[in-house]
């Protein structure tokens, strides 16, 4: 009912990622083990005595398409483990295909993106041929995620009730406050009814123990690891704690360690709107562009089809209704990737013509919706999940309408603030332990940080505050749009970070990589 705040994850252009489904999909993965042990040999370090079976367990690899498949267990609260309370994590594994350096750990981002689907199912795009060649790629879905012990809500019928369902009120008057209140509560509450207490252990810092975890158990004395976006979360975290087991990350798409949920979302509606500018100065060279005078021309159409859908949303054949939150989910899922720009083109296009085929197939694919009404994973749950406890919340009316002055202020075309603020992390059953503190990494081995000067998802400025907070930390610059940097051709960035990865090396300066 009330959609607001962007997920990241591994840039991924809209046809290709269809590209990628359809194969998944075809039957044309060969079956067999393709090499690898098929079973771990676990580093045998030295942990308490309470993490010991945690440490020491040996994962039974399985044959799954042309890959390897295993659980590991791990310890719901890791302060307090128990085997009556242990959660399950599922992991992918595709062998090296040349001579083994390791095992190198790869999250797609999110939070709630599965890593597991990544590597198994999209492994050319989230990691390169050299890459391949020498490690062990390995696929997690972190708790709360997927295969993984996970986030449980709705069924697919309630959650497309949630996400596409509309209040009956007007917006931001006292009834709809009423209404999406009643809302987020009430997804609250069947999120802790269906997955019990896990539901206050899906935060990042229990992720990042679980990863040291898998790293031994894998049998690696260093941790190798690739993160996107949200991952570099995960990475940044991992470097600050275990920083003398550190060897080979690449943080891309990097988030800066200091921020609160504000200043997230603040810097993210800037960059997203900035986006939106660079699409719009692009369209009038491209075909079937709908747009026509200055730019800022299109950006006022553009926030006047917001006021507009804000009252008096489009109905899609199916019945569903496009509102200003959804046509905010729309253009942000096309502004994640230059290549999907047209998309843009074709449903600003149809729009003036009361059509919402595309503007829906944007949607659903952020969303994560199938056609037929069903959901491919649990990624925007898990979300929720993990962000509520991440952050703290603002509750004071009178902060959050001073954020709201800001964020209209910093993206005034995209930006419709609601007068409650995060509703759903405000009513939702657990909340933050931990706020936002700075990271040093003090003692860990070189590290690459990968920033793209027109990224909205993750703005270019977090990537470079970042790899000053990192002590060992090098920063890669890519000039260009669109979310991430590497492995998407370009041999400036694509060649350093395989160099490191297999060699160690780190450049003398920022290459300031163009593409």
């Amino acid at each position: 009912m009330l959609r607001s705040r962007r997920r990241g994850g591994r840039a991924v252009g809209i046809v290709a990622a269809l590209v990628a489904a359809t194969l998944a999909l075809s039957g044309c993965v060969p079956f067999g083990v393709s090499g690898g042990a098929t079973t771990s040999k676990p580093t045998g370090e030295k942990v308490s005595a309470e993490l010991q079976p945690y440490y020491s367990q040996v994962l039974r690899w399985k044959a799954c398409g042309s890959q390897q498949c295993a659980f590991a267990k791990a310890p719901m609260d890791w302060k307090h483990p128990s085997a009556s309370t242990d959660i399950s994590l599922a992991l992918t594994r595709a062998s090296a295909t040349g001579t083994r350096l390791g095992s190198l750990f790869v999250n797609p981002g999110g939070p709630g993106a599965s890593g597991y689907d990544t590597v198994h199912d999209d492994l050319k795009l989230a990691v390169s041929a050299t890459l391949r060649k020498s490690f062990d790629v390995i696929g997690w879905d972190p708790r709360g995620v997927g295969r993984s012990s996970a986030v449980k809500c709705y069924d697919d019928a309630g959650l497309d009730h949630y996400i596409y369902g509309l209040a009956k009120n007007p917006v931001n008057s006292p009834a709809w406050v009423a209404e999406v209140t009643k809302s987020a509560t009430d997804l609250g509450a069947a999120c802790l009814k269906n997955t019990g207490r896990l539901l206050d252990f899906v935060d990042t810092q229990s992720t990042v123990s679980d990863l040291d975890m898998l790293r031994a158990v894998v049998g690696d004395k260093k941790l190798n690891y690739l993160g996107y976006s949200y991952g570099s979360d995960i990475g940044m975290f991992y470097t600050d704690r275990f920083a003398d087991r550190v060897g080979r990350v690449v943080l891309d798409g990097a988030t800066d360690s200091t921020l609160s949920i504000f200043d997230v979302d603040l810097e993210q509606s800037k960059a997203f709107e900035t986006a939106l500018r660079h699409y719009l100065e692009d369209c009038p060279s491209t075909k079937n562009c709908p747009f026509t005078g200055s730019v800022d021309d299109s950006l006022a159409k553009i926030s006047s089809l917001y006021d507009h859908l804000t009252v008096s949303p489009l109905t899609a054949p199916d019945g569903r209704k496009l509102d200003n939150n959804l046509l905010s989910t729309a253009i942000s899922s096309a502004l994640y990737d230059k290549s999907s720009w047209p998309y843009l083109s074709d449903m600003f296009g149809e729009m003036r013509k009361g059509k919402t085929d595309t503007a829906f197939v944007l949607a659903d694919f952020y969303n994560g919706r199938n056609s037929d009404g069903t959901y491919k994973d649990n990624s925007l749950v898990a979300f929720y999940a993990v962000m509520c406890l991440d952050y703290p919340v603002v509750t004071d009316p009178a902060e959050i309408a001073r954020q709201n002055a800001l964020l209209v202020a910093a993206a005034p075309t995209t930006t419709r603030p609601s007068v409650v603020g995060d509703v759903v992390c405000q009513n939702w059953p657990f909340h933050n332990r931990t706020p936002p503190s700075p990271v040093t990494g003090t003692g860990a081995a070189p590290i690459l940080v990968l920033a793209t000067t027109g990224d909205p998802a993750t703005p270019y400025p977090w990537g470079v505050a970042l790899s000053k907070q990192l002590k060992s930390a090098h920063l890669i610059t890519r000039h260009g749009e669109g979310h991430t940097a590497y492995n998407r051709g370009i041999p400036c960035v694509d060649d350093a970070v395989d160099r490191y990865f297999t060699t160690g090396a780190v450049p003398s300066s920022d290459p300031d990589c163009t593409g």
